[in-house]
């Protein structure tokens, strides 16, 4: 990619993400990002059709540099893999702007490449796994869907919560829901 391109969808990403750790989504408009931004509107459309796919692109930017990918689910430890802890490490050090995207007036592009990548990395360890588990013979994408709902509901009552527990607490919270009834019920609440 041409570095100029590079720099521009870099600068409109972290103007959008100023901005939205200082006001709801809804209150910036592109004319805010692309002042913040140092470029004129039209540059802004020259890169992005919309602010939400705007958010969509930085949100994932910003985790992968964190190295906060979300984990492929190979194996099916007792405890939650640590990947899984650093990115909700990330999402906590973010957790203004992550409430406003996830919540109820939040950014439906965003929240839907989420839940994409969620059920992505479902679809991808069931294909490794041996056997269906207890999912039975539901259908994998039926599974996916459910487990990336399940994932995102978890994080969004996480990051309400005042006081918000720690990550870790949040990791192990995920990783029983998503373990279901072979979960350990002796873990943190």
């Amino acid at each position: 990619m041409d570095p100029r391109i590079a720099r521009t969808r870099r600068s409109l990403q972290d103007a959008l993400l100023a901005l939205a750790r200082e006001r709801d989504l809804d209150a910036i408009s592109v004319a805010d990002v692309a002042e913040r931004a140092g470029v004129n509107r039209s540059s802004f459309y020259q890169h992005y059709a919309d602010k939400e796919t705007l958010l969509a692109d930085a949100l994932d930017v910003v985790a992968e540099e964190a190295g906060a990918g979300l984990p492929s689910l190979r194996d099916t430890p007792p405890d939650p893999p640590e990947v899984l802890v650093d990115y909700l490490r990330h999402l906590d050090g973010n957790a203004a702007l992550y409430r406003r995207v996830i919540g109820e007036h939040g950014s439906a592009v965003a929240v839907a490449r989420l839940r994409a990548r969620l059920e992505a990395v479902v679809l991808d360890g069931l294909e490794r796994a041996e056997g269906a588990g207890f999912f039975g013979d539901l259908p994998r994408d039926v599974v996916a869907a459910g487990v990336a709902g399940s994932v995102l509901g978890v994080l969004g009552v996480w990051l309400a919560r005042e006081p918000r527990p720690a990550p870790e607490v949040a990791a192990v919270w995920i990783w029983r829901v998503l373990l279901g009834p072979s979960a350990d019920p002796g873990s943190p609440r």
